[in-house]
């Protein structure tokens, strides 16, 4: 009797053991899916939290954390649409703030690495237009060799039914250096009927786990880099006088005349009307158009070559040397003036 009740106890003994192993499983398994769900909501929470901070640095305007920010997190999840987007919008602004032509490239060379990254992530997603619209303004200030990829994104952006107000102002500017002055022509015209008289800057609109949705533009008035109605005139003149329709250029050189207070853009005005009214044989008001550039804005290399050069095309050797020579006080550097010279004298 002894015997089996030992027995007995031990089997107690057992099966306690075998529920306490159990529970205490149970237990651990619990608390590790407790553990897992804590750590993936704090996960969802941080990156939404994290999200909601980088929309509210980019709404300020804080444009330098914003890049820098967006940056730092991509070197964790470097696919991540959202932060591709940001960063490459907010390089984009810093770089058309900077003065030195080099800090611009290295902006926006960040600003095209992720944009193109970003369209890799999500292909053919709607509101892609508006990354394309920030692509064919970067490819622009990259320079006239990139020219045709500024065509191609700020043409997709249109078809895209995007429509800031800047874009056939740089579409514009993008054909002309691809040497299409047909489409220049057209594109400079549209901004010019629509009345562009503003550029466009990118804003947050809306809190979405989407940054095409998070982003949008508003119209602003001009910005230094952004490109007034005088320009536009003297942009298209120089697209007709590359068709060889100088009567259309003409006309429009009048307008920027009109208008313009900048005296650079007068300057260039009066150089290139000069040169159409010579090619039409109207020397003297060629010469007028010259002078004038002299009086208003003292001596001028260009437009003392483009007097000798008239000159000399009248015959008229000694004037066309003196005016040649003053060019050259003017800008020792300034070659059509040397080769002119130097013919002139042999």
């Amino acid at each position: 009797m002894k015997r089996r009740h030992s027995l007995s106890n031990y089997g107690v003994q057992a099966r306690r053991k075998q529920v306490i192993r159990i529970v205490t499983a149970v237990g651990a398994f619990g608390f590790l899916a407790a553990a897992l769900v804590f750590i993936f909501m704090f996960w969802k929470n941080r990156r939404g939290n994290e999200k909601q901070e980088l929309v509210a640095i980019w709404g300020e305007g804080a444009y330098t954390r914003t890049f820098e920010m967006s940056r730092s997190r991509l070197q964790e999840k470097p696919m991540d649409y959202f932060l591709l987007v940001l960063n490459g919008f907010s390089a984009y602004q810093l770089a058309v703030a900077q003065i030195n032509n080099s800090d611009t490239q290295i902006y926006i060379d960040e600003c095209i690495w992720s944009l193109r990254k970003a369209l890799l992530c999500k292909e053919g997603s709607q509101g892609d237009s508006r990354i394309y619209y920030v692509l064919g303004k970067a490819y622009y200030y990259k320079g006239a060799s990139y020219a045709d990829l500024s065509v191609t994104y700020l043409e997709a952006a249109r078809r895209g039914g995007y429509e800031a107000q800047d874009i056939p102002e740089y579409l514009g500017l993008a054909y002309a250096s691809v040497h299409d002055y047909r489409n220049s022509v057209a594109a400079f015209s549209l901004a010019l009927d629509a009345g562009a008289e503003s550029g466009a800057e990118l804003v947050p609109a809306a809190d979405s786990s989407n940054p095409l949705e998070i982003i949008s533009t508003r119209n602003t008035s001009y910005t230094e880099g952004e490109l007034p109605s005088d320009l536009l005139l003297l942009s298209i003149a120089r697209s007709y006088t590359a068709l060889d329709e100088y009567d259309a250029a003409r006309a429009y050189l009048v307008r920027c005349l009109e208008i313009s207070k900048d005296s650079n853009t007068r300057v260039a005005t009066r150089l290139l009307l000069g040169e159409i009214l010579a090619k039409a044989g109207n020397s003297s008001a060629a010469e007028s158009q010259y002078l004038t550039i002299l009086e208003e804005n003292g001596d001028y290399a260009d437009a003392h070559y483009q007097l000798g050069e008239l000159y000399a095309a009248e015959g008229d050797k000694y004037k066309a040397r003196a005016e040649l020579r003053r060019a050259l006080r003017v800008n020792p550097a300034h070659g059509p003036a040397q080769t002119l010279l130097t013919r002139l004298n042999m």
